[in-house]
């Protein structure tokens, strides 16, 4: 697969998992499944079905503080498109304006909020990205 592709296959999968628990879930069902009915329509009803149990799925996790859940479903999702797109390469471009489309209804993301507190003669680093020490 092309790195294009894999990429394509990397962000529908994340952007899926992400928007099935907002407002947006019922169009990112229907979309996913639109593209499913035209590559393999036998399998278009299974598909929506195992939408809505991973949406399920992931109230759940998200119901008792399991972040592990989100990114396991998004890798399992990643490899179902990975392998619909491998086998039927003319629904690319219709994946990649869905996903176009689906990104603009993703909320925003959150703020990110750091607490420390040190104590004695410790010492607090935090950074929100990349850290650089030099040592003296």
């Amino acid at each position: 697969m092309d790195p294009e592709t894999a990429a394509l296959v990397g962000t529908a999968g994340t952007t899926l998992v992400s928007l099935l628990t907002t407002e947006a879930w019922q169009r990112t069902r229907d979309g996913f499944a639109a593209v499913w009915r035209r590559a393999q329509p036998e399998r278009a009803q299974a598909i929506t079905a195992e939408l809505d149990i991973t949406r399920s799925d992931l109230f759940t996790a998200q119901a008792s503080g399991d972040s592990d859940t989100r990114d396991e479903l998004g890798a399992e999702w990643q490899g179902r498109i990975r392998r619909l797109i491998t086998a039927h390469p003319e629904e690319a471009e219709a994946l990649r304006a869905l996903i176009n489309e689906l990104q603009s209804l993703a909320p925003a993301a959150s703020p990110v909020t750091q607490h420390a507190t040190a104590f004695g003669n410790a010492r607090v680093y935090q950074a929100g990205r990349d850290q650089n020490f030099n040592q003296r």
